[in-house]
């Protein structure tokens, strides 16, 4: 059995589900896996016949050039298929790595595709899923391409907050995201150098605290008014899908 609690809690803070609906997400098979800092468990390339569902931890997206230099493209947290997708691209264009210590657990395309011919309202909800990661990945673009580096630093905190708190991992306007500066910055564009320059910005602000993996959100109304965070991409009302 998946532990599907988070994938759960992220389906119902934007949707009613039944409880056969809930009952068959809880019976999904998945092969669980365990992934260290910088593994990767999605490979470029790759042909996958399962998608993968992250339990804990946190994992990203990321793509390389031939320089060696990384983009990381998209973080995700317990809850999310990191690529439910791929049943259709059938060719993955990009990496999903472990940003630290990493749970996962891989359900097969087969099991996913006969739970979507069989239950129409959960075949939506797997596809708002997948359509709410666009409207993340739209997002982001914005930020790197329109946001000041501050902005865009701020942001990503407000949105990781919100994601977290839906996934049931994150309280009190804190939570952990145990990242290095080198991996922050492959999200941002940044170098070290100014990461490093930006968090000690927010922090001296009073907005952020960042220690030891652990972030402390001080102010998060300033922090999103200052990232002009609105979380309408994130569908968090609960409606009929």
């Amino acid at each position: 059995m998946v532990q599907t609690a988070a994938f759960l809690r992220s389906l119902e803070r934007r949707d009613s589900l039944s409880d056969d609906e809930i009952r068959i997400i809880s019976e999904l098979p998945g092969r669980p896996a365990v992934f260290a800092a910088g593994e990767e468990f999605v490979i470029e390339g790759s042909r996958p016949r399962e998608s993968c569902l992250v339990t804990a931890g946190f994992a990203a997206r990321s793509q390389s050039l031939r320089s060696g230099e990384r983009q990381i493209t998209a973080v995700h947290v317990p809850g999310d298929f990191v690529d439910l997708h791929s049943m259709m691209l059938k060719v993955m264009d990009h990496s999903v790595i472990a940003l630290g210590a990493c749970k996962v657990a891989f359900v097969p395309h087969e099991k996913i595709k006969e739970v979507t011919e069989t239950n129409p309202h959960l075949a939506r909800m797997f596809w708002l899923s997948t359509t709410i990661d666009g409207a993340i990945q739209r997002t982001w673009i914005t930020c790197l391409g329109r946001r000041s580096a501050e902005q865009h630093l701020a942001h990503l905190i407000c949105e990781l907050y919100v994601r977290l708190e839906v996934a049931g991992v994150a309280s009190d306007n804190g939570f952990e995201f145990p990242v290095t500066q080198a991996q922050l910055g492959d999200v941002l564009g940044l170098s070290v150098v100014h990461v490093n320059r930006k968090l000690q910005e927010l922090r001296a602000a009073g907005l952020v605290e960042w220690r030891d993996g652990k972030v402390k959100i001080r102010d998060f109304e300033r922090l999103a008014e200052l990232s002009e965070f609105d979380p309408t991409y994130l569908s968090l009302t609960r409606e009929s899908r």
